[in-house]
């Protein structure tokens, strides 16, 4: 791991939004793990979908093996299928994904997005909505992983080209490499 920065944050709560599957580069797991230990050490809360694997699982193990704090949201509907953790600080178990979602947001004061599939950038793109709605002013940070969001980056780029945004993108999401740049910016 890098040296981290970050003197003090401004920020106690952060949302994770990743995947419930591995994936294929080794490094999206281990990129969990640092992800997770650095929430623990900066004391931080994580909110998260409350699943048991993939990069959601490991992600929460990361945090509380390090003495961190983690909430996890999870819709009834999903308690099977993501297979809902069982070792959580808490466990918010909720009737749909509109209501995990909003929970999800009003719990955090920062997201920090890691790969995933159709649920991850759902959220995503819902939160980036509700920025430019100005529901909430919640930074974005994602985690591009071995270049993972850099087809996203260049879409929202053409976005911004074609007069299609009603702000700069640097207002709202961050990219970056490593789980401690992440925090090396959100100071």
């Amino acid at each position: 791991m890098s040296v981290l920065k970050t003197a003090s944050m401004k920020i106690e709560s952060v949302v994770v939004f990743c995947g419930s599957k591995t994936g294929r580069s080794p490094l999206y797991m281990k990129h969990a793990a640092e992800l997770g230990k650095l929430i623990a050490v900066l004391n931080l809360r994580m909110v998260y979908g409350g699943g048991n694997k993939g990069l959601m699982g490991a992600i929460a193990d990361a945090v509380l093996a390090n003495g961190g704090k983690v909430m996890g949201v999870i819709p009834k509907i999903l308690t099977e299928w993501e297979h809902q953790h069982e070792g959580l600080t808490e466990l918010f178990v909720v009737p749909d994904m509109h209501t995990r979602k909003k929970m999800m947001y009003e719990m955090c004061d920062a997201a920090i997005v890691m790969p995933g599939g159709f649920g991850t950038l759902d959220e995503l793109f819902e939160m980036l909505t509700w920025n430019q709605l100005k529901i909430h002013d919640k930074k974005i940070y994602v985690l591009n992983t071995e270049g993972f969001y850099n087809h996203l980056r260049l879409h929202l780029q053409h976005l911004k080209k074609e007069d299609f945004l009603y702000e700069s993108l640097e207002e709202r999401i961050v990219f970056c490499e490593t789980p401690i740049e992440i925090f090396n910016k959100i100071g």
